[in-house]
């Protein structure tokens, strides 16, 4: 077992978004994700952490990376995770969140685990249930988890989040990862820039305290990490770039535009990746500049912390 007597406890119910955490609360996750990641790194054997809880994965959105993610989180700590299936189940019928929440809340899990493609649905369902909720991405609100492994990622490669210059790229307007990492970096001490064509790029967002770019040498001008963020033309409905051809001239990232960053600027993207559209493959597998492929195995052990901080004796 893992032990936790050197970080103080998370003292919230849920993990619903970053935005209005404390510097403690995020640093105890981060705090409990190095030792769950150090752990890993030597020991391929499973732990008793959660032995006996029940931990259930309810995704409204595909997502294989993440949903894995947490699926092998909860296995390494000895827990019991069930997978739903919504295309085939009561909820693809017409049942309400609400009713699925009162549901699930009936078969007494200690933690669900929910991605919905509406903001606001996990807190929802939160409300409804008497364990804890974890929030793996509503809409285009918030991805906490996701910020909390790419700040490990960049924790494991800078040893320092306060100071550094880090530069969110791409579509701003529909990424919940883009807002999760701002409010967690500015918490943190980082000061966050965002890069993007002007159509995707969310008005008012310099209210979040970041500094807006249009172009990629201004941008990326002594940054010290990039966070390169996926097209994501599902959730457009409308013509935001003129072709993906122009959108890689202009703001896909290669070895030439990463010039203008700082000689030794670390290369971050959450995947899935577009290669050749938001990144040169060249790039995304030179293992000294990205960090791409630590970020998932960083989810693993930041999921397992999630998992073990919302888990509560009851």
């Amino acid at each position: 077992m893992i032990e936790e007597k050197v970080f103080k406890n998370y003292p919230h119910k849920h993990l619903l978004g970053i935005e209005g955490l404390l510097p403690d609360s995020i640093n105890y996750l981060i705090n409990l994700s190095k030792k769950y990641a150090n752990y890993l790194e030597d020991n391929n054997q499973k732990l008793d952490d959660l032995k006996n809880k029940t931990c259930i994965n309810l995704f409204f959105e595909n997502s294989t990376r993440t949903r894995t993610s947490f699926e092998l989180a909860g296995k390494k700590l000895g827990a019991d995770m069930l997978n739903i299936s919504v295309g085939s189940s009561s909820i693809k019928k017409g049942e309400t969140l609400i009713d699925t929440a009162m549901t699930l809340n009936a078969m007494q899990p200690d933690l669900i685990v929910v991605r919905h493609n509406d903001a606001g649905a996990v807190k929802l369902l939160s409300e409804k249930v008497n364990c804890g909720v974890i929030n793996a991405g509503d809409g285009p609100h918030e991805h906490p988890t996701q910020a909390l492994l790419d700040s490990l990622t960049i924790l494991r490669r800078k040893k320092t989040i306060s100071g550094l210059k880090v530069a969110i790229c791409g579509d701003i307007m529909h990424s919940r990862v883009a807002r999760s990492n701002i409010h967690l970096l500015n918490t943190l001490g980082a000061e966050v820039r965002v890069i993007g064509p002007a159509t995707l790029i969310p008005k008012q967002i310099e209210s979040m305290g970041v500094k807006v770019f249009y172009k990629m040498k201004e941008g990326l001008k002594d940054v010290d990490v990039i966070i390169m963020l996926r097209l994501q033309l599902e959730r457009m409905s409308g013509s935001f770039v003129p072709s993906i051809r122009e959108y890689f001239r202009y703001y896909g990232l290669n070895n030439e535009k990463l010039t203008y960053a700082q000689p030794d600027a670390l290369v971050l993207h959450p995947g899935p990746m577009n290669r050749g559209v938001e990144i040169d493959s060249e790039l995304a597998d030179d293992l000294d500049r990205s960090a791409i492929f630590e970020q998932v195995q960083m989810g693993v052990a930041v999921r397992m912390a999630c998992l073990k901080a919302l888990v509560k004796d009851r």
